[in-house]
């Protein structure tokens, strides 16, 4: 494989991750096939360190270290383990942990409902959040989806199927633009549309 192959491989790679368009993966790699400062090599170590040492949580699809699953917001005898906050992607349990504004357990989707995108109920992790609210007697699930027109039918979808689980289901207040993410929320914002949830 000659240079340009090598270095066309991992522009490919990169422009896969969120945000990193391809002109953006170009001039990383780029950068880093110069790299004369120890980037490259600590780029790599933190990519090996994280394959070999990092996972999603067993329970609620965090990431958190192989050793510790599940993950330290699933074990906390001091959070609710009768509130679930139901999220999309796990960078949505960072941002709302770190608004300081629910304190209970998380549960991470791993996307929304996307038909276009072959994303059907069975992608989910729908299947999971039941069993959590059976096995964990659960009270009640906060849903904080992003407000667009997935995000509203991925969380109509789940209101609908716990309906007949007696538990008291909610979403998090449209403080949050329309269309937006919950990851790109400040704290304040989520912590306001936490607290002024309503039911569905």
């Amino acid at each position: 494989m000659n240079a340009s192959e090598i270095l066309n491989r991992l522009v490919l790679c990169l422009a896969k991750l969120p945000g990193v368009g391809r002109r953006s993966a170009e001039r990383m790699a780029l950068k880093l096939a110069r790299d004369n400062n120890g980037l490259l090599d600590e780029l790599v170590a933190s990519l090996r360190g994280m394959h070999e040492k990092i996972c999603c949580c067993s329970r609620c699809g965090s990431v958190t270290a192989i050793d510790e699953n599940p993950c330290r917001l699933c074990t906390d005898p001091g959070r609710d383990a009768k509130v679930l906050c139901v999220v999309e992607d796990p960078s949505d349990i960072l941002a709302i942990d770190k608004s300081g504004g629910f304190h209970g357990r998380y549960h991470a989707l791993m996307g929304k409902l996307a038909p276009s995108r072959g994303n059907g109920p069975l992608q989910l992790r729908i299947d999971s959040l039941l069993g959590r609210v059976e096995n964990e007697k659960i009270e009640e699930i906060i849903l904080a989806l992003s407000t667009d027109v997935e995000g509203d039918a991925t969380a109509s979808y789940i209101a609908e199927v716990l309906k007949e689980k007696r538990v008291k289901v909610t979403r998090i207040a449209s403080g949050l633009p329309a269309g937006s993410g919950i990851m790109y929320s400040d704290a304040l914002t989520l912590s306001k549309a936490i607290r002024g949830r309503q039911g569905m």
